[in-house]
């Protein structure tokens, strides 16, 4: 009897085989008859040693990086201008996803990749009648993915943005590096912690340095101590979130190369996205009354004539509002260039220690680019150099619009705007392909699934007393091995009021208040022709299926109420 071994291959673990081959002279089973409780105990010991070198078997490791704030086309290997060679070559040499969703909000995803539910399910975006949102305690049945995998060996570690409830160190995580208050300006650490304690003060600071830096710590803290075990790290960059605010080396590189206007910008990255396969459909028109979706009007004496809040077109504006604009965003991409040099240090990390090979890296945004507007932190100072730790800048709809080439609308959306996001997927020893697209959709729900799947971790049928309800991720292997479907029944949004669900290439979204409108996504993904007059039994489908979803959303989110006290206390600025 032979044993072939384990090896990954295209994602998958390959089974050993079993051969028997026959002795001869044949021996009748009755000569055998002596020899039967030996040949038990023998064939006994084989299964042992078959199930011990099973669990020998390579686990991947994973590496989930998010970005906040990132518009769809705003990496090279997504039409972008920007320079970002390392996500490239991640793409180049792995996978991109070209129909990958968000939830249109950044602790909704987060509640999303770590959970593998819908936000709303676990109470994490708001629920009518309970807690929920910003200041939602997760069910006790939906703990985080580190819960599962630390039962079966895995190490867990997190650096940069949390928003989830709970801290890191109480739900799984072996190491944290948490940024607080600083989210509020690059250069300053206010309420960051190293595994709880509070950073040193430091001149140099720079967050998405810190994030970057903490993250190799703790990879390297495991290669050292942890050779033998498998790691998850929970990645999370506040770039390129508000405040603009980069180092003015950064901002110099990019200084100028925006003059030309959002307009042209789009209509480049667009044009290079048809030439990549990327999309098929038209650039649709930037929706010049769509401004931000908050109203901040006491802001807008601060950041002087040069602020606009609708993305009008770039010939119409003043050169006063034109050389502010293009400021901005030369300030956004020095944001987006840094924090793709900074994995880069992340990624130079998991090679040195022999871990490159193996681990699954996943990089994706927590929501589409933002049209926000507004003054908070510690204020904006108009004599200060923009860009600079005394500067309060946000990115505007103008080029929000753009970053979001070729879809409409914006972060809080849920039109594809909102809700579309890169996802590039790397993993030499697991995925064959190099450099090509999937265009199945999918949604970070989906992350969870893979995950457990690819470590061998299934879900108990109960945790903590109560029932595990089905979860609506799907695992992406069958994606990673090859160009084939991820088989959701639908996918589904709610947030503030924005609604929407696609099944197949058919979506049906809505404003708050707003008169549901029908797309057919595989020749319309820039939802321009609203076909809910021309095919109402379609749009009533799937205005039934929306609803019953939602139902059974509250339902989920009203069992198991968190105990008296037990939300945290809500940021209201927070965003």
């Amino acid at each position: 009897m032979t044993i072939r071994g384990f090896r990954w291959r295209n994602g998958k673990t390959r089974r050993p085989s079993v051969r028997l081959r026959r002795a001869r002279p044949r021996v009748s089973l009755a000569g055998m008859k002596p020899l039967l409780p030996l040949m038990g105990l023998w064939l006994c010991s084989a299964l042992v040693a078959m199930a011990s070198a099973a669990t020998k078997a390579p686990r991947p490791n994973f590496l989930v990086i998010l970005a906040d704030d990132l518009g769809y086309s705003d990496l090279g290997c997504y039409g972008g201008e920007i320079a970002t060679p390392n996500l490239d070559a991640l793409a180049a040499n792995g996978l991109r996803f070209t129909q990958a969703y968000n939830t249109a909000r950044c602790w909704p995803s987060r509640a999303a990749v770590t959970t593998g539910y819908y936000a709303p399910q676990v109470r994490r975006d708001v629920v009518p009648g309970i807690a929920s949102g910003g200041r939602g305690v997760r069910p006790a049945w939906a703990p985080l993915v580190t819960e599962f995998l630390r039962p079966a060996g895995y190490r867990n570690y997190h650096s940069g943005k949390w928003h989830i409830d709970g801290k890191p160190l109480e739900n799984g995580f072996d190491h944290s590096f948490e940024i607080g208050q600083g989210q509020n300006n690059y250069f300053r650490a206010p309420g960051n912690t190293d595994d709880g304690a509070a950073l040193a003060p430091d001149p140099d600071y720079y967050s998405t340095a810190a994030t970057a830096e903490h993250s190799v710590k703790y990879l390297r803290d495991h290669a050292a101590k942890f050779p033998g075990q498998p790691f998850f790290h929970y990645l999370c960059f506040i770039a390129p979130h508000f405040p603009l605010q980069a180092p003015a080396a950064d901002v110099a590189k990019y200084r100028g190369a925006y003059a030309r206007g959002w307009n042209v910008v789009a209509a480049e990255r667009h044009a290079r996205q048809r030439r990549i396969g990327l999309v098929n459909h038209d650039l649709p028109p930037m929706e010049r009354d769509v401004g931000p979706p908050y109203d901040f009007p006491d802001s807008f004496p601060i950041l002087g004539p040069g602020e606009i809040n609708r993305p009008l077109p770039w010939t119409e504006l003043t050169p006063a509002q034109r050389e502010f604009q293009a400021d901005k965003m030369a300030i956004h991409a020095a944001m987006v260039d840094r924090m793709d040099r900074e994995i880069g240090r992340v990624l130079a990390q998991l090679k040195a220690m022999g871990a490159w090979e193996n681990t699954l890296i996943l990089f994706a945004s927590d929501n589409g680019a933002s049209a926000e507007i507004m003054v908070r932190g510690e204020g904006h100072d108009p004599a200060a150099p923009p860009g600079s730790a005394k500067t309060f800048l946000c990115l505007g709809p103008g080029w929000s619009s753009s970053s979001n080439t070729p879809f409409r609308r914006h972060k809080t959306w849920v039109h594809e705007g909102g809700i579309s996001t890169p996802l590039i997927a790397h993993w030499p020893a697991g995925i064959a392909a190099r450099g090509e697209l999937r265009r199945t959709p999918v949604h970070l729900v989906d992350v969870v699934p893979t995950v457990l799947e690819l470590a061998g971790v299934a879900k108990p049928a109960t945790i903590k007393g109560h029932a595990v309800p089905p979860a609506p991720g799907r695992s992406l292997v069958p994606a990673l091995a090859a160009d084939a479907a991820v088989a959701h029944d639908f996918l589904w949004w709610e947030h503030e009021g924005n609604r929407a669900i696609r099944q197949g290439d058919w979506k049906l979204v809505a404003l708050k208040n707003g008169a549901w409108e029908l797309y057919d996504l595989g020749k319309d993904r820039g939802e321009q022709r609203n076909l809910a007059a021309t095919h109402p039994a379609k749009a009533s489908e799937l205005e039934a299926l929306w609803t019953r979803h939602w139902e059974e959303t509250k339902r989920l989110a009203l069992t198991d109420p968190p105990p008296a006290g037990a939300a945290p206390k809500k940021n209201k600025r927070a965003r």
